[in-house]
């Protein structure tokens, strides 16, 4: 939901691809697209997906809720498909969650999906977001908000005697280019709901099985790989291209990150 020169990633065909790999092992990983707790059996649903990116959840959903009124917001639609290719349930709209909710949209939806703002927004921003998350859902209204808790984060091995050294030195570096990639308040987040006026707020922690984590992690070393084409700083990219191909090899004898993972939600009263 960052602006295009605050944005981390690139919004290009390679980090799209990348980032719907991340949708469907995540959704592995928990089991559903929209948690179980909340009802989404009513029709006409008025369903959102705030920092859409790809339109990857959406697509999901609307596989399943045909009759659902499914909106997508975001800064930026660059990666998502042409408008042309949707389907006729789906419209995207920009919107930054930084700025005021447009008034056309106050106590509107049913039922809205955040993911993965930890390498969006910065740690202050999170209160002000969820309250103005509050502010769209109508009465009974669900959030769904997912996220990695990088506080979590470890370096699992298939075998003892694998190395892990420059997987550890890759992700360090990651979390100083900058400070959104180091997220403090994933583990406050049941907090933050409650501080903002949800009720009924679950949280539900997901440790993945070796095999999806592997997966994953996989995935996420597109991350480094983008950020070394594509950042400014010499010092940084020569650092990536030399700790890459090691932290690759590592990961192909049987090293990979993981980390905890939480979905919570919470109802507007």
């Amino acid at each position: 939901m960052a602006s295009k020169a605050e944005y981390v990633f690139p919004r290009n065909f390679l980090d799209n691809t990348r980032i719907n790999l991340m949708h469907h092992i995540w959704t592995k990983i928990f089991g559903y697209n929209i948690h179980p707790k909340i009802p989404s059996d009513a029709p006409n649903l008025r369903i959102a997906d705030v920092g859409t990116g790809t339109g990857m959840w959406l697509f999901d959903v609307q596989s399943k809720l045909k009759d659902a009124r499914l909106d997508g917001f975001d800064i930026s639609f660059d990666a998502a498909p042409p408008k042309e290719t949707l389907p006729p349930n789906i419209t995207f709209r920009h919107w930054n969650v930084k700025d005021d909710v447009p008034e056309d949209l106050v106590g509107t939806y049913d039922i809205i999906n955040v993911r993965f703002f930890g390498f969006v927004l910065l740690n202050d921003d999170i209160p002000g977001v969820a309250a103005k998350l509050f502010s769209l859902l109508k009465p009974g209204g669900y959030l769904q908000w997912g996220e990695a808790d990088m506080e979590t984060i470890r370096f699992d091995k298939t075998k003892p005697e694998n190395k892990t050294d420059n997987l550890v030195d890759l992700f360090k570096l990651l979390a100083v280019q900058d400070d959104r990639l180091k997220p403090t308040w994933v583990r406050s987040l049941t907090d933050i709901f409650a501080d903002a006026g949800f009720v009924d707020v679950e949280k539900d922690t997901q440790d993945a099985v070796p095999h999806l984590a592997f997966i994953f992690h996989e995935a996420g070393l597109m991350i480094h790989e983008l950020i070394a084409r594509t950042t400014k700083n010499e010092h940084m990219a020569n650092e990536l291209k030399r700790l890459i191909p090691a932290a690759a090899e590592e990961t192909k004898q049987g090293a990979y990150g993981t980390s905890l993972r939480v979905t919570v939600i919470g109802r507007k009263p």
